[in-house]
Order: structure tokens, then C-alpha cells, then sequence
């Protein structure tokens, strides 16, 4: 019998047997996303991996072919290994554009935030947190990063004995931090011990990200107060002194720059030696980069008058005019902001403006955008409420460079040479030597300004120089006005009320306010006044201003003219303009058409050159004089004649010519006004109180006028018509005051308020309703014990005869000794 064969067992027949595939292409790989097999979804996910670490290109591929969506289910994989792996993916591919904003759409960060537990491997902690660091640049991925509690694992990962753990975790609370929210959740979260710990770190890398987020971090006061406590402020000092760590100073600086802000973090350092360390390290350094630094660390600390006061001590200026003279235009800029800062010292501001304004005035000339506007910004501070300083520029001449930089480019220097100039203007001799230099020309730019500060300091500068009337003449005459008068729209309130402190200057005389009045100055300072929000005193005073310096425009809108108003020739009353109308000069009234309207009653007691006259016997009924003297001017040097009575009035002709369209208008000498003036000075002025000159010029006045009338005989006195003659006369709307037989109230009124002023009696004029006006004189009356009682004022208004001025004087016996005085006054004198 054979030997028996021992059977071979034959496989079951439902196991599938080992299946070796060797893929080509990523887009199979990426179908091997959905196997149930966890073998398979490692490798698949390990063969991505290496896949989109070849380059951009790839990682666009795997998203287009829809890698991601696969990826993301596997992120809560049972497997470690699958997950890792799945991590290892999001980890790599989350540096393209495109990939972080799918990921963004899945909302990945919860189940990355997840993947950061203790127990997981270290491998899924490196790219989880690379993945969010990756996405944590955008605002929305901040915001769900703190919302689902990532902050807390990230801080704790810091502690991570894998430095590329510790690397990303860093870089994303650094970008997180860049929010102010972050900031102060970071903070409770005790971050500070373990970012100290990491700059011991042996990667640069490191030390450089914690630095950067300390620097961040440390712009809250509550967090400066937390690194001095865990003597963070040791460990900055330790690496500025190692010259190992010089990589690292630029960032060191820029922490320590926000610590002295406070003044007992400065203490500190102070009490440690460590301030002098820090000049002492400054003053040796010839970085660019700690130089800018550290002049920006003292201009933050010098923001505190403590902090200022120890830096001075501490001469801290010679550093800072050193930095002056480097070749880097950044040093320069962070030097000079330094200055502008440590001006608010006043021994400081005495020292650099001695040594440091020559220095600066050099640097105008730089071709530099941002240093000119350091440069002036530090001269604006250095020579605010400073008299030497601004002195010192004066003497460098610094007036001519101050001027070319009216033309930089940026606003900030603008704005801040403006100023400069003005605290020059503060000194004579500056004053003129800048307005000679056409410094109101070269204001019209910035007064054109869309920049509010450039605008408010040019409105203000307007006004410094505004106060010579040949300043004024040149901003009227170079078109300033109009820009000005548009500053009063602004709704900034210093603009506005820098523009209105302008127009309150500029209206101090007579061509100049009516100008503004032209572009429309008075219709919106009347509005401002009439907000209580937008008013202020400047306002008011501005458009009193206008108005004493217009006295036709005051007149016609306010009704009234005080003592001080003194009518001169040119003055028109055209009566009341209504609300929202225009106000139109003599000479665009005097093209108008003859109408039945109002007379414009017209003030020229001057006579005209080079106009010829015709003398025309008056129609009017005889004005009881003694003579009358009349100048005819038919060139220089003519002797003055007597002649019989006449009137004087341009012919006809004459007239035309004048009111050609195309030629200058010119008013109308009123020979006639020229002759009441000249009598009431001869009878008049000699009297030897005011009482009996307001009287006797009462009486004047009336005589002049049409004589007395009395009350119940007022309907009879027909003036329309006379004045009717006149202009028809005239072929004018326009009618000289002298030409007025028969007059009214306001006639009267207005031709004693003329004479007044002429003469030197001070009285207002006041227009009431329906023709009515008067005049109110303030007299000084001796109280009978020879004592000098304040001046009391009564109102002149009257048209009725001497005799019904006694009755009625008569009558007012038992009255106090003011009242009868005030009922005589207010009979004798014109209404």
C-alpha cells in the first residue's frame, strides 16, 4: 500500500484576495476617497498629501476634481490613521486662495478646532493648526475661531514640545490677536507666561512670532500691566543687550515702545537701570530699522507729561536730533514725529527749537512726501505760543521754503505750513515779510481744499492775515472771497467758525464787505444764526461786521443804524428788501427801467471830476437861506465862486452817458447836500451844547423838508407827487437827497442822521412801519447837584411848527424833568 498525499485546503470561495493596484492618475485616487476600507483611505490620503506638495498646480487640480468634500467627511474618521492623514491634506492644500474659500464654505474650522484635544497625535496637531493659521487671515474665520472656543488649544499648544506645533499655533493667535477681542480673550486666557517662554526658543522663527504678537497685545494697557508683572520687561532688556539676538531687536523695540507709555512701567525700568540701557543702546545703533523704532517707541511714551519729563532728564533730544541727519527718510519722519511729540514739554520745546529748527528747515527741501509733512508738523508745535521759537525760523529764514511748501502734495503738509505761517504772522516783522511774499494768493488753493484741517487752518490764516487792508485787497482781488464764503456751508465746526472768524476780518472795510455780501456772506451767516446748534459767537460778530461795513445792506435788511454807523457818500436807502430777495447795488439799480415804485434816496456830498453840469433854476418853493455855494468842477485848480441860489443836476444827456451799459457806472455829485452840510457846520456846530445842536438841526432838517405841518394837516402834504417829478425829472429811480422839497418820515430821518454824522452828533436811525422813521440822540444832563448822570436817550421825530411844539410841552407839566425833555425832543426833530 502507497504513502498517503496529506489534501490541500482550498481558500473559501467569498474572500476576494489581495488586490495590488498601481495608480496613474489623481482623479482615481481621489474615487478611493469613498472605500469602506480603512487601508485604503490611509494610502489615498497619503498619496494626496504627497501629491499637493508638489506645487499650487496640483492643489487646483485635487479641487477641481472635489477632494475636499471627500476629505471633510473623513475628518471624524474612527481610524487615527485616517484621520491623521485626511488632517495632513487640509493641512497642505489650505495655502491656496481658492482652497481656503471652499473651506471656508464647509465651515471646517469646528472639526479642525477638534482635532486639537490632548490625546491627539502630534502629527494632526501640526496641520490642524497649519490649516488654521492658513485661514485665520480672513476677518469671518477669526470670528469662528473665537466663537467655537479655538483660542483656549491653541494657548495651550504653545507649551507643545513639537516646535512646528508651536510655530503654527503662535502665527494663528497672531493673526487672531490683530482683532481688539481677540486681544482681550487671549489675555484672560493667561497667554503671556508661555509667550515669554518662547523667546528662549532655539528658532528664530519662533522668537520673531512671539515678539510680533507681543507687540500686538501689548497695545492694551491691561496687558502691558501683565508683562511687567511677569518680568517680561527683563526678558526685552536681555535681548537688546545680546548681540546675538540683533535680528530681533527691531521687534524688541517695538514692544518696549508700547510698554513706556505708562508711567509706572517707565518707573520700573527707570528703578532698574534699564532706561539707560536703552539710550545707551539707541545712541550706538545704526540700524535704520531700530532707529525708526525707537524714535516711535519715544513718541509713544512722550504722549504722557510724566513720560515726557524723565526723557528730558534724560536729554533724550540730542538722540533725537541726531536721527536728523541720517540718510534713511523714514528715520527722519519717526525723528520728527518724536519732536512734535516731546514739544509738549516746554524745556524740551526750547532746546529743540534752538538746535533742531535749522536742522529741520533743511529737511523742507527734501524730495520726500512724508518728510515735509513730519518736518512742518514738528514746526507747528515747536512754534505754537513760542515767540523764540518762531523767531529761530524767522532768523533761518524759513519763511521762503514754509511758502513753497503751500504746493506739497499731501494735505498734512499743507495744513501744518499754513499753520506755521500763521504763528509767524504773530510777529510784525514776519507779518509783512510773508504778506509780502503773496501769502493770500497762496491761501486761495487751500481754502479750495477738500481736506477739513487744510480748510480750517487755511480760513484761519486768512484771518491772521486779513487784519492789513492790503491783504484784503489782494484775497478780493485774486477771487479768495468766493472759497471763503463756501467754507461757511461746512458742516465741520471748526471750518465754520475759522471761516466766520475769516469773514468777520476781511469785512473790516467797506470793498471787501460788499463783496462778500455780493457772494452771498450774509444770507448764510443770517441762517447759521438762526440755529442754535451752528451759531457762535464768531458768526454774530461776523455778520455785525458785514453789516456796519454795508451800511446800505444793514439799513435795508436790519432797519436801523446806530451813532456808530456814520453815513458816508454812496449810501442809498432803497427800502426794506423782503425776505430771500436780492440786494442790489446803485449801480444795477441804476439800469433799471423808471417804475412807480419807491424812490432810492441817494447820499453823495462829493463833488465828480470830469462831469459837466448845467446849472437849472429850482421849481421847488424858495428854502430860506442866506446863499449858497457851489463848486463847479470842470477841472483841477478851479477857484470856488459864489452863486445866487440854484440847483445843480446833471442833464439829461448826460445822464445817458453815464448810464451807458458799457461804461463805469458813476453817482451824481448832490451839490445841494453838499450846501446843508456846509450851512449846519457854520450854524449849527457852534452851538455850545448838543441838546441845542440836535434841536437847531431838528429845525434845520425840517425846514428843508417842507417846513412844519400840522397833525391834522398831514393829508394835504402831497410829497408823492413832488418826488414823483423828481424822477420823472431824473429819467432815474434814483434820487439825490438834496433834490427832496417836500419830504416825509424818512426822509427827514435820514437827512438828520446824514447831517449828524457830518457834523459830529452822534444818533441812530430807525425805520418803523408805513413810511415812518426816526432818529434816537442820547444826551449827558447835570443832576442839580452838579453831578454827571449817564447819558439817556430820546427819540427825534417830528414835523409840527414851534408853537405846537410849546403847547405841547406846555402840557406836560408835573412830569419828571427826562419826560418833558424826551416831548420836546421827540416834536422838534424830524421823523
Amino acid at each position: 500500500m502507497g504513502k498517503k498525499v496529506k489534501k490541500e485546503e482550498s481558500p473559501p470561495k467569498d474572500v476576494f484576495d489581495p488586490l495590488l493596484i498601481e495608480s496613474k492618475t489623481p482623479a482615481t485616487v481621489v474615487l478611493m476617497l469613498s472605500s469602506p476600507e480603512n487601508e485604503v483611505l490611509a494610502k489615498a490620503c497619503d498619496a494626496l498629501y504627497k501629491y499637493a506638495s508638489k506645487g499650487d498646480e496640483n492643489k487646483v487640480t485635487l479641487l477641481g476634481l472635489g477632494a475636499l468634500e471627500h476629505l471633510y467627511k473623513l475628518l471624524s474618521h474612527e481610524d487615527p490613521l485616517v484621520r491623521r492623514n485626511a488632517v495632513m491634506v487640509f493641512g497642505i492644500m489650505a495655502s491656496n486662495n481658492d482652497v481656503k474659500k471652499l473651506l471656508r464654505e464647509l465651515d471646517v474650522t469646528n472639526a479642525l478646532i477638534s482635532q486639537l484635544a490632548p490625546e491627539e497625535d502630534v502629527v494632526i496637531h501640526e496641520f490642524a493648526t497649519l490649516c488654521l493659521a492658513h485661514m485665520a487671515v480672513e476677518y469671518t474665520t477669526k470670528v469662528k475661531i473665537f466663537k467655537q472656543g479655538g483660542l483656549e488649544p491653541l494657548i495651550r499648544l504653545l507649551d507643545s514640545l513639537d516646535p512646528d506645533v508651536q510655530k503654527n499655533s503662535l502665527e494663528c493667535i497672531y493673526l487672531l490677536v490683530q482683532d481688539f477681542q481677540n486681544r482681550a480673550a487671549v489675555r484672560e486666557l493667561n497667554v503671556i507666561p508661555p509667550l515669554l517662554g518662547l523667546l528662549e526658543s532655539e528658532y528664530p522663527v519662533i522668537q520673531l512670532l512671539a515678539l510680533q504678537t507681543l507687540g500686538v497685545i501689548s497695545k492694551d494697557r491691561e496687558t502691558r500691566i501683565l508683562l511687567g508683572e511677569n518680568k517680561g520687561l527683563d526678558c526685552l532688556l536681555n535681548i537688546l543687550e545680546n548681540n546675538e539676538l540683533s535680528d530681533l531687536h527691531i521687534e524688541t523695540l517695538a514692544v518696549l515702545g508700547n510698554c513706556l507709555e505708562d508711567v509706572h512701567i517707565l518707573q520700573q525700568i527707570q528703578l532698574t537701570g534699564g532706561l539707560e540701557k536703552l539710550l545707551s543702546f539707541l545712541e550706538v545703533s545704526t540700524v535704520p530699522d531700530i532707529q525708526k523704532n525707537a524714535a516711535k517707541a519715544i513718541t509713544k511714551a512722550a504722549y504722557d507729561s510724566e513720560i515726557r519729563k524723565i526723557l528730558h532728564c534724560k536729554e533724550v533730544e540730542k538722540f533725537l536730533l541726531s536721527l536728523l541727519d541720517t540718510n534713511n527718510d523714514g528715520v527722519k519722519v519717526a525723528a520728527c514725529q518724536a519732536i512734535s511729540a516731546m514739544c509738549e514739554n516746554i524745556d524740551s520745546k526750547r532746546v529743540l527749537g534752538l538746535q533742531g529748527i535749522p536742522q529741520l528747515l533743511q529737511l523742507l527741501s527734501s524730495d520726500n512726501e512724508e518728510v515735509k509733512e513730519a518736518v512742518v508738523t514738528a514746526l507747528t508745535n515747536l512754534t505754537t505760543a513760542n515767540p523764540r521759537n518762531t523767531s529761530v525760523v524767522a532768523q533761518a529764514e524759513g519763511i521762503e521754503p514754509l511758502m513753497s511748501t503751500l504746493n506739497a502734495q499731501r494735505d498734512g503738509a499743507i495744513s501744518n505750513a499754513i499753520a506755521v505761517l500763521t504763528n509767524l504772522s504773530l510777529q510784525e516783522p514776519c507779518h509783512i515779510r510773508i504778506q509780502s511774499r503773496g501769502i493770500m494768493s497762496a491761501l486761495v488753493g487751500p481754502l479750495r481744499s477738500t481736506n477739513s484741517q487744510v480748510q480750517s487752518r487755511a480760513a484761519l490764516a486768512v484771518a491772521a492775515f486779513g487784519c492789513d487792508a492790503h491783504a484784503r485787497t489782494e484775497l478780493r482781488n485774486v477771487g479768495g472771497l468766493g472759497p471763503l464764503v463756501e467754507l461757511l456751508h461746512s458742516k465741520n465746526e471748526e471750518v465754520r467758525r475759522n471761516a466766520c472768524w475769516a469773514v468777520m476780518v476781511c469785512g473790516s472795510d467797506e470793498p471787501t464787505a460788499v463783496e462778500l455780501c455780493r457772494l452771498g456772506a450774509l444770507d448764510i451767516l443770517e441762517e447759521i444764526n438762526l440755529s442754535t446748534r451752528r451759531r457762535n459767537k464768531f458768526s454774530e460778530a461776523a455778520l455785525e461786521k458785514l453789516l456796519d461795513n454795508n451800511l446800505p445792506q444793514k439799513y435795508s435788511r436790519m432797519g436801523y443804524l446806530s451813532s456808530s454807523n456814520i453815513i458816508t457818500n454812496g449810501f442809498y436807502d432803497c427800502g426794506q428788501v423782503k425776505h430771500g430777495g436780492k440786494f442790489l447795488s446803485l449801480e444795477e439799480l441804476s439800469k433799471q427801467e423808471l417804475t412807480d415804485r419807491r424812490e432810492i434816496i441817494f447820499i453823495n456830498a462829493k463833488p465828480q471830476e470830469n462831469v459837466v453840469v448845467e446849472k437849472v433854476q429850482d421849481a421847488s418853493p424858495p428854502v430860506s437861506r442866506k446863499s449858497s455855494r457851489e463848486k463847479l468842477r470842470k477841472g483841477k485848480g478851479k477857484k470856488e465862486e459864489e452863486k445866487p441860489k440854484e440847483v445843480i443836476q446833471i442833464t439829461p444827456g448826460v445822464q445817458e452817458e453815464i448810464n451807458l451799459e458799457n461804461s463805469h457806472w458813476l453817482p451824481p455829485p448832490d451839490f445841494i447836500l453838499m450846501d446843508y452840510i456846509n450851512d449846519a457846520s457854520k450854524t449849527i456846530l457852534p452851538l455850545t451844547t448838543t441838546r441845542e445842536q440836535v434841536v437847531a438841526l431838528a429845525q434845520f432838517v425840517a425846514d428843508k423838508m417842507g417846513g412844519a405841518v400840522e397833525e391834522e394837516q398831514l393829508h394835504n402834504f402831497c410829497w408823492e407827487l413832488d418826488m414823483s417829478a423828481i424822477e420823472f425829472e431824473l429819467k432815474s429811480n434814483i434820487v439825490p437827497i438834496g433834490k427832496i422839497k417836500r419830504g416825509t418820515f424818512y426822509h427827514r430821518a435820514l437827512l438828520f442822521k446824514v447831517i449828524a454824522d457830518r457834523i459830529g452828533i452822534g444818533c441812530s436811525l430807525v425805520r418803523g412801519k408805513y413810511y415812518r422813521a426816526w432818529n434816537e440822540v442820547k444826551l449827558v444832563e447835570y443832576s442839580p447837584k452838579g453831578l454827571l448822570l449817564p447819558p439817556q436817550g430820546y427819540i427825534s421825530s417830528s414835523h409840527q411848527n414851534k408853537k405846537e411844539i410849546w403847547k405841547q410841552n406846555a402840557g406836560c407839566a408835573g412830569r419828571s424833568e427826562r419826560r418833558v425833555r424826551t416831548c420836546f425832543l421827540s416834536l422838534l426833530c424830524s421823523r
